[in-house]
């Protein structure tokens, strides 16, 4: 593999700084790769303003210890990490913290930390609930301690606590920054409103954030308001989650008469409607013309939108990761995603 495809298939990590700071080199990816796949490594895109490359498709955790067991979890991590996926997207309250439990100990049994771009999230754990300084800062000691690592590369604040007031978290969240416990700071679920109080703290010293998270997908667009101004002013890294609608944009929930066998599924079907069926006859028509299938069409949808970074899905079996991560590679026609855009809009 050349030395270009190595440095984008590898996040610079923070022990690359320690080492840029003693040596006076400039920290680069070049490094060895597990796998021959990683080739594809000009897929990879810059997360927002920071010097982090990743994979178009975030290998979302939710999943794991809940649906996934820990098995079947680990399974879903090495077939994403062989296609050369390398952006885990997790969080504290996921099955209790055990979703961050079963990463860390396949981050520890595998030794790739360095060649992964680790997020997690914060805010919404029973122990460490909402963003003031001291369960912010317990928060992400616990979630260091169940990664089985010495830094998060982004840490997202899950949702917004208007409790806190927003200096004090940020504030928090800096000095675990400067400690390099915490690489970059990042949004979920945020107003436009407190996007723009934030980039104002910012002015003032504190840190800003680098990415957010929404929801978007072919059934849910509200995004494409304000909030993709904002985010594009702000240069804001993408990263939407429910890219696939619980499931629904698989193609396999049809009928309202289905019974759901999951949580999961019961918001999939939620999604069967009239124009929900309509979105998917044109996807599946998309799909068929393209050769793949539905779930890696209305993904690569999302991927020719602009400043969309990386959209977080999740996957309950190994044998689902290569549909996803297909989406990288194909690209729509502007035909097809005027048909797209039509149908759902």
């Amino acid at each position: 593999m050349s030395s270009t495809a190595a440095e984008y298939a590898r996040p610079v990590s923070a022990r690359d700084h320690v080492n840029a700071a003693q040596t006076g080199l400039k920290p680069h990816g070049a490094s060895p790769v597990p796998l021959a796949s990683r080739a594809s490594a000009g897929l990879y895109r810059q997360l927002g303003e920071t010097d982090l490359r990743v994979y178009p498709l975030a290998l979302g955790a939710s999943v794991f210890g809940w649906t996934a067991d820990h098995h079947a979890s680990r399974g879903i991590l090495d077939r994403y990490f062989e296609c050369g996926g390398n952006f885990i997207d997790t969080a504290d309250s996921y099955a209790g913290g055990r979703s961050e439990v079963i990463i860390g100990s396949w981050l520890k049994d595998r030794a790739n930390r360095d060649d992964l771009v680790l997020a997690t999230k914060i805010g919404r754990h029973p122990d460490n609930p909402g963003l003031t300084p001291g369960n912010i800062i317990r928060a992400v000691e616990d979630s260091l301690t169940r990664l089985r690592t010495d830094h998060i590369d982004v840490l997202f604040f899950h949702e917004d606590d208007q409790s806190s007031p927003l200096e004090d978290s940020l504030a928090a969240a800096d000095t675990l920054v400067e400690s390099g416990k915490v690489r970059y700071l990042a949004a979920s679920n945020y107003t436009v409103d407190r996007l723009i109080q934030a980039r104002i703290l910012s002015a003032y010293g504190l840190s800003k954030f680098a990415a957010v998270q929404t929801e978007y997908s072919l059934v849910q667009r509200e995004f494409e308001g304000e909030m993709a101004v904002i985010a594009d002013g702000q240069r804001l890294a993408i990263v939407p989650y429910f890219a696939l609608a619980h499931g629904f944009l698989s193609g396999k929930y049809l009928s309202r008469h289905q019974k759901p066998a999951t949580e999961r599924q019961s918001r999939a079907v939620k999604h069967v409607t009239r124009k929900g069926l309509r979105i998917l006859a044109v996807l599946n028509q998309v799909a068929g013309e393209l050769e793949v299938s539905a779930a890696t069409a209305a993904l690569a949808w999302l991927l020719a939108k602009p400043n969309i970074t990386a959209p977080v899905t999740s996957a309950s079996r190994p044998d689902q990761i290569d549909d996803l991560m297909a989406a990288a590679t194909v690209q729509l026609t502007r035909g097809q995603v005027r048909e797209l855009d039509r149908v759902s809009g």
